[in-house]
């Protein structure tokens, strides 16, 4: 009976020791620096990994001075799809784009001396956006504000200086709340000091915090659509079209376009900017080229009317959703830099092709004239 006994406290035993080791996972979040287009992957694919390890909940550090809209709505909507507990952490600050996110948590947790709200649209040389696209933050803010059973008019207070709340904020003044403010207020639940003291108050106390990295994949489309390097991908897409014009004749120009061209709109593709519509005004630019270099050769009405497709298809796979005046001109002044690359490099290269014995070949240095024993039929 003893041993019968022992036997059943011995199973008991090795049944609850993987369970002791099965602690439990929160998965931290960075979102810090400038919101970019980037970082929307990134948060959507940890957000995938959270839920299929199991995960008991999500914390979003958050430290960010803003970034753009369309990024962080894609990232707010990451967090409301997810069926995991998702918490931010101001740690020390959530402006702007910042502040939308952490709205689209289930409770926001604030560090001593941080801060949230500030979050009128603003373009790249800070100007206010129109009235159409505050609209559409203030509504979103509202909405989010709403859903998590805060007052949705302090929310639109920090997209809308002309709101006026007694008590809060003054019309003519953004609203940007400081801890105790926004403890005060409800839209933050509790001032914490630590990551250990975050997790005691989402009730996670003790949890193994994993934080998920950027794989060489989103590292690669974060490259590729870095505002210098967008612009020589560019280039080389259109030296190699204008090579192709020149030629009248597909070869290594029309290769070295369409590897170029494929990694700039691929790029943006995977980041949500570039959908169908751009592409297929590339392909019908290209289309038109085509015709212009094997049906009616020399540079006319086809060639100038696919350069302009492409153009404009370049210029829309660089907005996003919600585009600010600012997106359009950075965009523009992008396939401008662009436009200047290529006609230098194309210059640079004719103009040093006579004197390189590389291309001498190509070339007829000697005159074909009287003095040198050449002349034409009719003159025989």
């Amino acid at each position: 009976m003893l041993r019968l006994v022992g036997l059943a406290g011995l199973l008991l035993t090795c049944l609850a020791h993987p369970l002791a080791g099965q602690a439990r996972v929160v998965y931290r979040i960075p979102i810090s620096g400038t919101i970019e287009h980037g970082l929307a992957p990134f948060v959507e694919r940890a957000m995938r990994e959270a839920r299929e390890a199991g995960a008991a909940a999500v914390y979003l550090d958050i430290d960010t001075p803003g970034g753009r809209i369309d990024a962080a709505e894609r990232i707010a909507d990451a967090i409301r799809e997810t069926d995991l507990d998702v918490f931010a952490f101001v740690n020390p600050r959530a402006y702007s784009a910042g502040a939308l996110i952490a709205l689209a948590s289930d409770g926001i947790y604030m560090r001593p001396g941080g801060v949230i709200g500030a979050a009128t649209p603003v373009d790249a040389s800070g100007t206010k956006g129109s009235e159409k696209i505050v609209s559409a933050m203030r509504a979103e803010f509202r909405a989010l504000a709403e859903e998590q059973g805060l007052d949705p008019r302090v929310a639109e207070a920090m997209v809308d200086e002309s709101i006026d709340i007694p008590g809060v904020v003054a019309a003519g003044r953004l609203l940007t709340l400081s801890t105790g403010e926004a403890i005060t207020l409800g839209f933050a639940k509790a001032e914490v000091t630590s990551e250990s003291a975050l997790l005691t108050a989402v009730g996670q106390g003790g949890a193994r915090v994993v934080t998920p990295s950027i794989n060489w994949a989103e590292s690669l489309v974060r490259f590729l659509t870095n505002p210098i390097v967008a612009p020589l991908l560019l280039s080389l897409g259109m030296l190699g079209l204008v090579m192709e014009l020149k030629a009248g004749a597909f070869g290594l120009g029309g290769l070295v376009s369409l590897g170029a061209l494929g990694l700039f709109f691929g790029s943006n593709l995977l980041l949500g900017l570039a959908g169908w519509e751009e592409l297929i005004l590339l392909g019908a630019g290209i289309i038109a080229i085509a015709v212009e270099v094997f049906i009616i050769p020399g540079f006319g009405v086809a060639g100038v009317v696919g350069l302009l497709m492409i153009g404009a298809s370049v210029v829309m796979a660089m907005l996003g959703n919600i585009p600010t005046f600012g997106d359009v001109t950075t965009a523009i002044a992008v396939l401008g830099s662009a436009i200047v690359i290529t006609l230098a490099v194309f210059y640079a290269w004719f103009r040093h092709l006579p004197s390189s014995n590389r291309f001498a070949g190509l070339l007829l240095k000697k005159s074909l004239d009287k003095e040198g024993g050449f002349i034409s039929a009719p003159e025989r």
